[in-house]
């Protein structure tokens, strides 16, 4: 695929892309909502409340079966973002960057405030979503990113000492810029990461998820993309962490059966390498993705931030075809994921039918305004 916007994608190739965009986004609230009713607690309590094998389905949180938390909801935005990245280009602002970090004050609106405020001109129709007026169990820090409106940089990033996963698991939708090159996803996702996590590990554990997702979503193997971004990463000041611990989950596929053992092995805490060590592994043995979400919660770290990263490499790599209908079937949001997931589809394959310097397609500008 070249670079640009300008590519010529063929009906089979915007086909592939879309399942790959809808797999990504639906395999990673998947994951997200499996682990959301057991998180917080290790690998025994888990196995008191839900049987020797864990968590085998859905069970409830947050008032419901299927529940997805604050990881999606950033997901999310950062699909919205991009999207409107991609629109405003045509006016000659182009500075992606800061479109992701207003999409995600408008995720922080939905927070605190009750519902949509229709006074605000450039929400679009996914403020608009009462659904995701919730408040899911954010990460502080990510609530403190985004608490106001100044930006944080690479230079200067919000909370410099933070390390958790809350920028990671909102990073897969940058990979499925396809027409980008590797290095400059890499590149996005960190910046993006800085708006609210200023540790290296966290920044490039983003950056390194996004480029995963890049190979897989223009048809590499798990196992090749995961030495492209290795090969990106050895480049960065800082990498040591997450290199390592990439090079831990490669390592750990051969050493036997899959299960918590192994898992625990490659980290129980929330820091970011660690969560995307575990996902990458779970991705790695999977025998299908119901068997991979299953490895991927069911241990004593933070499980629904390593079902979401495991749920978006798996659905990225096989497409949406491939995921658990019945979890699909009671997964909260699904009608917001897909209609999201094919806009951005959309946009990518097609955007200069939608908008040009010349034209724009009004009902199109009023989803994704240029304010």
């Amino acid at each position: 695929m070249s670079t640009g916007t300008a590519a010529v994608w063929g009906r089979a190739e915007q086909q592939d892309f879309r399942s790959r965009v809808r797999g990504a986004l639906l395999g990673g609230a998947v994951g997200d909502a499996l682990g959301a009713g057991v998180s917080g607690l290790v690998l025994e309590e888990i196995r008191a409340a839900h049987g020797v094998e864990g968590v085998v389905d859905y069970v409830p949180a947050h008032g419901r079966r299927g529940a997805v938390t604050a990881l999606t909801q950033l997901t999310l935005f950062t699909v919205d973002g991009l999207i409107r990245a991609q629109v405003r280009r045509d006016t000659g602002a182009w500075h992606p960057p800061t479109d992701v970090h207003r999409a995600h004050l408008r995720w922080a609106a939905t927070q605190h405030d009750w519902g949509p405020d229709e006074r605000r001109e450039d929400n679009g129709w996914l403020a608009a979503e009462e659904w995701l007026y919730a408040r899911r169990d954010p990460a502080r820090e990510c609530l403190a990113g985004f608490g106001d409106t100044v930006m944080g940089t690479l230079d200067r990033p919000k909370n410099p000492t933070a390390r958790d996963a809350g920028a990671l698991t909102r990073s897969a939708p940058f990979g499925l810029l396809v027409s980008w090159e590797p290095g400059l996803v890499l590149q996005l996702a960190v910046e993006c990461a800085a708006q609210s996590h200023g540790h290296p590990a966290a920044q490039l554990s983003a950056g390194a998820f996004a480029v995963l997702v890049h190979g897989l979503a223009r048809g590499e193997s798990l196992d090749g993309a995961v030495q492209n971004a290795l090969a990106l990463l050895a480049e960065r000041p800082g990498h040591e962490p997450v290199t390592e611990a990439l090079r831990q989950a490669l390592g750990s596929v051969r050493q036997g059966i899959p299960g918590p053992a192994l898992i625990e092995a490659l980290g129980a805490t929330d820091a970011a390498e660690e969560v995307l060590a575990v996902a990458v592994y779970c991705a790695l043995v999977s025998e299908d993705i119901r068997h991979g979400l299953r490895l991927a919660v069911n241990h004593s770290g933070p499980s629904r931030a390593t079902g979401s990263v495991c749920g978006a490499l798996l659905g990225a790599l096989h497409g949406e075809t491939a995921l658990p209908p019945a979890w699909l079937a009671e997964l909260e949001g699904r009608a917001t994921l897909l209609e999201l997931a094919d806009d951005f589809a959309m946009e990518m394959t097609q955007g200069p039918a939608l908008h040009s310097p010349a034209a724009v397609a009004p009902g199109w500008l009023a989803r994704y305004p240029r304010g």
